[in-house]
């Protein structure tokens, strides 16, 4: 059986201020830093064989934290980047609906592609499904960790379950730091054991 650990960045400054991220390359903040340092033990604790990361850095820098304490060598993965957030990119949330009702309407009711030139849905779980089937088949039998960003975890995810837009919108995106845990056999494919797992449960910040 395969596990594949999904886990999240920690917070950046940008996260605190609901600022909209995207595939902008914003650091780790100083709370970031400590909960990638708390987390990495109990990943740790898992015996992973491998640790992929998007390469935007506060992915990287998380990651390391988890490289630290196993050894393990991070690679990276740009398909495992955050959603294109287009014309928002900078914005914190409140003037993207201002400068943008209508796609930011569409964007809260679940549209997949509400435009502002924000990726699609579809675009965005194909892309990040198959980032992580790919480092799941670095250690067939074995465990992996990867680490990204939480719209792309989510959407990510429910393309390896084969889940619908409406049944993904149903799951709370992943806190900071936190991670969701899937496995997969030849009897049942891939299949969901645990979400939004960590040291502390905190409210998520938006994934943007």
């Amino acid at each position: 059986m395969t596990r594949l650990i999904v886990w999240r960045h920690g917070n950046t400054d940008w996260n605190a201020a609901s600022r909209v991220q995207g595939q902008t390359d914003v650091p780790l903040n100083d709370l970031g830093r400590e909960q990638a340092r708390a987390a990495a033990p109990l990943l740790a604790a898992l015996r992973p064989d491998a640790i992929v990361a998007s390469d935007l850095s506060r992915a990287m820098d998380t990651a390391a934290a988890l490289a630290a304490v196993t050894g393990l060598p991070v690679g990276t993965d740009p398909r495992l980047r955050e959603r294109h957030f287009g014309l928002w990119q900078g914005l914190v949330l409140a003037e993207a609906a201002e400068r943008h009702p209508a796609e930011y309407a569409r964007w809260r009711a679940g549209d997949p592609d509400p435009g502002a030139g924000i990726e699609t849905l579809d675009d965005l779980g194909k892309r990040v499904g198959a980032a992580f089937q790919d480092a799941a088949d670095l250690a067939p039998g074995g465990t992996v960790v990867v680490t990204t960003h939480g719209a792309g975890a989510r959407q990510g995810v429910g393309q390896l379950l084969g889940w619908e837009h409406a049944v993904l919108r149903t799951i709370g995106s992943l806190s900071n730091c936190h991670w969701t845990e899937l496995r997969h056999d030849d009897a049942r494919g891939w299949h969901l054991r645990a979400h939004n797992v960590g040291l502390i449960t905190v409210p998520a910040t938006e994934a943007v």
